[in-house]
């Protein structure tokens, strides 16, 4: 196994930015998402997920190629909604160093394919979802789904129902709780969706970390960022540290 999720982002509790590609064009896109970032490391965000929610594979390239050495206080990941296993290709072209697949829950992958690629990217860190919003249940036991996860990635990722919909703070706490148990130590667990102003204290004293995004945009993924939100996130999350 390669670099693992502490070693690549070397703070407590780090806060991962999404970049969602709306905005129009692809110029316009990439436009906005550029000052997106800026104000993510302005605003002391840690990473940013460039993903292709509202964009395509084009926006993604078009943005690491236009951001490569501006942004270097963060630490960029991609996440490719359309072809999840392509993240790890542009990872490896752009230098990006971590990919987020929405699901490594066994029914969700082409296992020979994502070991093969795991084993030929093996720096790069993979965030995976286990019980992702709009992901079917596997019916097996969640104690057997985590443990099978946390062998194909560096953090499991997991979320409420929906995109801006908050993650249940007893899900946070029995997925915490069962990595433990089954693997005897700490094991990443990221809160993925719905954190905000309101809610992120009590999901970073669980969660090891959080993917924000729906917040930063007042709620809609269509919208700019709004740097008074991120603004006032990190500062909870300074003082939580």
């Amino acid at each position: 196994m390669g670099r693992n999720f502490d070693e690549l982002f070397r703070i407590k509790k780090p806060i991962i930015g999404m970049i969602h590609l709306a905005g129009g064009d692809t110029k316009e896109k990439v436009k906005r998402a550029l000052e997106e970032l800026e104000i993510y490391q302005e605003e002391d965000v840690n990473a940013a997920i460039i993903e292709d929610y509202h964009g395509t594979t084009n926006d993604v390239l078009t943005l690491l190629n236009e951001s490569a050495g501006k942004f270097p206080r963060l630490i960029t990941g991609v996440n490719i909604l359309k072809n999840p296993y392509s993240s790890f290709f542009i990872a490896n072209h752009f230098g990006v160093k971590f990919v987020q697949f929405d699901s490594v829950q066994e029914t969700d992958l082409v296992h020979s394919k994502y070991e093969r690629l795991r084993n030929r990217f093996e720096d790069i860190v993979v965030l995976g979802g286990v019980g992702f919003k709009y992901t079917k249940p596997t019916g097996n036991h969640l104690s057997y789904d985590l443990y099978k996860a946390s062998r194909k990635c560096e953090a499991i990722v997991t979320t409420g129902d929906g995109t801006g919909i908050e993650t249940p703070i007893k899900k946070l706490m029995d997925y915490k709780k069962i990595l433990g148990s089954i693997l005897n130590k700490e094991f990443p667990l990221i809160v993925g969706a719905g954190v905000n102003l309101n809610n992120v204290h009590e999901q970073l004293e669980i969660a090891d970390g959080a993917i924000v995004g729906s917040y930063f945009k007042n709620g809609n993924t269509q919208d700019p960022v709004v740097r008074e939100n991120v603004r006032n996130l990190m500062s909870i999350v300074k003082e939580m540290r």
